[in-house]
């Protein structure tokens, strides 16, 4: 890691025509800097429309003392920290980082760590904006808490960010760290802050402190909590805990603030969109992202949304001002929000054609993050997922989980915990022989059971497997999670097939199908890399859509396996194919691969400036980005710009696609 400058070092910022809580502000500007004798000053200045100026001022001192600020003036920007520069060992390439301070009430202040640059959550989740993560300090009359921490490269802007928030270098005013999840993007930084505030407590559930244990390594105070369960801030606050399990990871947790009426969520209603908006100011630039974001990550946990959502409502937690842990606060637009959220969840059970539980053993190896790549390659066929871990999940589960699937999924449990063994010989017991396909895989933890034993385990009770166990021999790549990824939908397509050729029947008249069928497209190899992933598909929904910039579009169906490499932002490579010599290539590429395999194996190509393959046998190429998506039901329509080109055969006519009907391709 390498760090440009570090803290709140000559910092400047300025910002215009911004909003303050609903009231217009005509400039605001925002400095801080570094003084010789040590103290640090950050301040901000906000000039309202009438020409009234309110300022604010902070310093600390040496000795970690806080001095109060002066005014009393809310700020929708904060104190942003000098830029940080983090080098990604993946690529070498430089990420800009900074820090966000912001006072949401007079004891309640945000700590958002902005990742300018990051531009994709796993192989799946292209991101156009960056992203941020954000952690919050309440400090009550008598406890202190802080909740989540951030990524582990935010280090020394984080660690120097709380310092300045809670009023001493050594954090020892800090009574409790609520943990909402373990994934590291949140928990990251809890061992160091552990280090130097070794007496507080860590909050969370169960399976959140036994995760942590291993991410911390040595000793600290816990607290389990559950749903119900209170921690008492002083004068008869308190911070009221919901657990909402597998939002997205099997820990997680929501924690209320009676007093505050804030709501604190972790993943749970974000977005990753990194912009110094705090709150959800514009929603229409918000929304792309904030749809995005559940379609990739909570849509596969619907059910579980929904499950969430009752218990807040149960328990009168208040969704008015949602403290998310990636993006804005949602506050502004919290009810149209959660709202949506709640719409797109009933939406995805109601079109559920079939249903398929997903088995993993969470902090195990790479079950987690598999599992999530199976699930993910499942909803984008219409099928609704369930996910149980087997290290918490009891008997009860498994067996109405596995009663109503059509599909089981295992990952490989560790062969040494005899409590998963039992709840995996439950699942035996529960299933139904020839009534369910199972995909066995493995989890790349260690001491991972052999996957082909288990698999005869099933076919001997009359299970039919979806494909041959997937093996996992090396740390997960890109090429990995898209072979995971698309073996969750080879067996959703699998349950959902015959369903989904009789609606395609059923969707219009004949006569309707027989004349858009005769809306013609060319052919084209649609070619595209990300890491260690590659993908191809063949085309023909394709029409050039602008001449400013030069731009397409195309449209994806939506379980397609190059989906996933298609996301705002990225590259790819339009093949076009000849009216003399296409059946090849095309025959070639309309074959069903299996997950993994790789699609141009015995083709001959060369890698385009962005990676992508070139076909030999195209006439010509296009390299492109994406711009934009739109949902288009079961499509994708994918907006791109033409960023380099080129013509192999200028007497050559594209080839040429006609249908009878419009329901197939």
């Amino acid at each position: 890691m390498a760090h440009a400058v570090h803290g709140f070092c000559a910092s400047v910022v300025a910002f215009t025509s911004s909003t303050s809580r609903g009231r217009k502000v005509r400039s605001l500007s925002s400095s801080s800097s570094l003084n010789n004798n040590g103290t640090i000053t950050w301040s901000v200045t906000r000039r309202f429309p009438r020409g009234r100026i309110f300022s604010k001022t902070t310093r600390k001192n040496n000795n970690g003392a806080v001095a109060e600020p002066s005014g009393d003036v809310e700020l929708d920007f904060g104190a942003l920290s000098s830029e940080s520069v983090w080098i990604n060992p993946a690529n070498n390439e430089n990420y800009t980082l900074q820090t966000q301070i912001l006072k949401l009430t007079h004891d309640t202040t945000v700590i958002r760590s902005l990742d300018w640059d990051r531009d994709r959550f796993d192989i799946e989740f292209g991101l156009e904006k960056g992203t941020t993560y954000n952690s919050y300090v309440i400090k009550g009359t008598e406890k202190t808490v802080l909740i989540d921490a951030s990524h582990e490269k935010f280090e020394q802007l984080y660690m120097d960010s709380l310092a300045s928030v809670v009023g001493n270098d050594d954090l020892s005013s800090i009574d409790y760290v609520v943990c909402s999840h373990t994934e590291p993007d949140h928990s990251g930084l809890i061992g160091k802050v552990l280090e130097r505030a070794p007496n507080a407590t860590v909050v969370g559930t169960k399976v959140c402190l036994a995760f942590l244990d291993n991410l911390v390594q040595k000793e600290f105070n816990k607290l389990v909590v559950k749903g119900g369960d209170v921690l008492e801030l002083g004068d008869g606050r308190q911070l009221k805990f919901v657990p909402a399990p597998n939002l997205h990871w099997p820990d997680t947790m929501f924690s209320y603030d009676t007093e505050s009426e804030f709501v604190y969520t972790c993943d749970a209603f974000g977005a990753h969109y990194c912009t110094k908006d705090v709150f959800d100011e514009e929603l229409p630039k918000l929304m792309p992202h904030f749809s995005f974001y559940y379609e990739c990550l909570m849509k596969p946990n619907a059910r579980s949304v929904l499950t969430a959502l009752r218990k807040c409502e149960a328990d009168g937690v208040k969704l008015s001002t949602v403290c998310t842990g990636h993006g804005p606060i949602l506050q502004r637009n919290s009810e149209e929000l959660i709202g949506d959220y709640k719409k797109w969840s009933e939406k995805a059970l109601e079109k559920a054609k079939s249903s398929v539980v997903v088995f993993y053993t969470a902090d195990y190896g790479f079950s987690d993050r598999l599992s999530q790549s199976i699930a993910r390659g499942v909803v984008k066929t219409d099928c609704e997922v369930a996910m149980l871990d087997l290290s918490t999940c009891d008997a009860q589960q498994i067996v109405e989980e596995v009663g109503r699937a059509s599909g089981i999924v295992l990952l490989a449990p560790p062969n040494a915990k005899d409590e998963i063994q039992d709840n995996v010989g439950v699942l035996i017991g529960a299933v139904k022989p020839g009534k369910q396909k199972i995909l066995v895989c493995e989890s790349y933890g260690g001491d991972d059971e052999p996957v082909d034993p288990l698999m005869r385990k099933f076919a001997e009770i009359g299970l039919q497997e979806s494909q041959s166990p997937l093996k996992c021999q090396s740390s997960p790549t890109e090429g990995t999670y898209q072979l995971y990824e698309e073996a969750g939908t080879d067996l959703g397509q699998l349950l959902t097939q015959k369903e989904k050729l009789k609606e395609m029947k059923s969707s219009m008249s004949a006569d309707v199908a027989r004349a858009l069928g005769r809306v013609s497209g060319g052919l084209y190899i649609v070619t595209a890399v990300q890491g260690t992933a590659k993908s191809a598909m063949v085309a023909s929904w394709i029409a050039q859509a602008s001449f400013e910039p030069l731009g397409f579009t195309i449209a994806v169906a939506k379980d397609r396996a190059i989906e996933s490499l298609m996301q705002v932002g990225d590259s790819f490579v339009l093949n076009c194919l000849g009216e003399d010599g296409f059946e090849a290539p095309m025959k070639h590429f309309l074959k069903r691969f299996p997950p993994g395999a790789d699609r141009f194996e015995g083709v001959d190509w060369k890698p385009a400036p962005c990676g992508s393959p070139i076909l030999a046998d195209a006439v010509s190429y296009v390299e492109c980005k994406v711009v934009s998506r739109m949902d288009a039901n079961d499509h994708w329509v994918i907006y791109s710009e033409a960023i380099d080109g080129g013509v192999f055969n200028k007497d050559a006519k594209t080839a040429s696609h006609f249908r009878k009907v419009a329901t197939y391709y």
